[in-house]
């Protein structure tokens, strides 16, 4: 199939289930280039039901690509900061595409499966990151874009419950931990599980085959314990969880020592180096970066949003670049970043909202424990 070409391309485009959504009375939204569900019953509504039960949410959007081919392993290890040679089949890593100033150009998870790794990338930087590849990688290196692949997130407490009875393999589902996948079968059709996702809580990301998204949807969403949730849930549950989103925490001109995301760049990376952008990491994560991601918890019930101004007394020192009410903690919440000399946790702050000076505190992050199902986890 021929590159997707922006300057042709007329209005969103479409997902799989674009139809199953409407159907179930989603509002629809563009977002990342696609027609996507914002919401169904209500934001706050869904973000809580992710947070007792298990959310149904559809990221067809994101890019899923396989990488193959001779010396694939040491190639993308010269692009990403990730150490794959202690990534066994089926494990599961993020990582960070960098650029030469070391600046984020988009954060991923790689998986390695069998002789090749398979990348899911984000909907809004695919088609540059897909660019971005093909520009750094060997002849010898293919990239197969998944086109034919839809993807879905099955996220909260009852996530496993649910899905258990829906599937078969070679090994159970409860053999899956944290940042592990595995090739199973999901109501008779082949699909690829494994137990991650951007909500904090347990759960599971799903690839199957697009043409089988509607009957696949319609199994999952049958069950008592799941209901569909749209990307107004999936932002206020991520940022609960203190995780960041692309081109708004993270942007090409944001270090990853800044943006406290060193755990997307291995141990023997950080001392070998040899990925793009190592020349300018390195030496930060030696000196440190000046100033720091922090999570911020708002005095009061206005939130402020991204963009809104940080003070310290009368002095401006950053900006927010996410923030929203926490209808888990029903109270505002935000992400900004700040000089690490006022980002340790207890510091007293101000956000400056259309005029209104809103008191805030720095506060660990993420503001919602994870309760992912790690290894070795009863």
């Amino acid at each position: 199939m021929a590159d997707f070409d922006p300057d042709v391309a007329v209005g969103p485009l479409t997902l799989p289930l674009d139809a199953w959504h409407r159907a179930r009375g989603g509002r629809m939204v563009d977002f990342a280039g696609y027609w996507m569900p914002v919401q169904f019953e209500g934001i706050i509504a869904e973000h809580l039901w992710t947070r007792e039960s298990a959310g149904f949410f559809d990221v067809s959007h994101m890019g899923q690509l396989y990488v193959s081919g001779e010396g694939v392993e040491a190639a993308l290890e010269a692009v990403l900061p990730i150490d794959l040679s202690t990534l066994p089949v089926g494990g599961v890593r993020y990582s960070l595409l960098l650029n030469e100033e070391g600046g984020i150009l988009d954060d991923l998870m790689v998986t390695r499966w069998g002789t090749g790794f398979y990348l899911v990338v984000n909907g809004a930087t695919k088609w540059d990151d897909i660019g971005h590849l093909r520009e750094h990688l060997p002849d010898a290196v293919t990239i197969n874009h998944l086109e034919d692949s839809a993807l879905f997130a099955l996220q909260g407490p009852k996530a496993f419950e649910a899905l258990e009875p829906l599937v078969s393999g070679e090994l159970p589902l409860s053999a899956l931990t944290f940042m592990r996948g595995g090739s199973f079968k999901l109501g008779g059709v082949d699909a690829w599980i494994s137990r991650s996702g951007y909500t904090g809580e347990d759960g599971f990301e799903i690839a199957v085959p697009a043409e089988n998204a509607t009957e696949l949807a319609n199994l999952i969403c049958a069950l008592s314990q799941v209901k569909p949730i749209g990307l107004g849930a999936r932002d206020s549950l991520r940022l609960e969880a203190g995780l960041p989103l692309y081109g708004h925490d993270m942007t090409e001109t944001i270090d990853p020592v800044s943006a406290e995301l060193l755990f997307g760049i291995n141990k023997r990376r950080r001392s070998q180096g040899g990925f793009i952008g190592a020349d300018k990491v390195l030496p930060l994560i030696a000196a440190g970066a000046l100033t720091r991601r922090v999570g911020l918890a708002i005095d009061g019930r206005m939130a402020a949003r991204e963009g809104a101004k940080v003070l310290s007394g009368d002095t401006e020192v950053g900006a927010v670049t996410s923030g929203g009410f926490s209808p888990s903690l029903e109270r505002p919440i935000a992400m900004a970043y700040v000089p690490v000399d006022l980002a340790a946790p207890g510091t007293s702050l101000s956000i400056d909202v259309r005029g209104r000076r809103l008191a805030a505190s720095v506060v660990p992050m993420p503001f919602v424990p994870h309760r992912y199902h790690r290894k070795g986890a009863a």
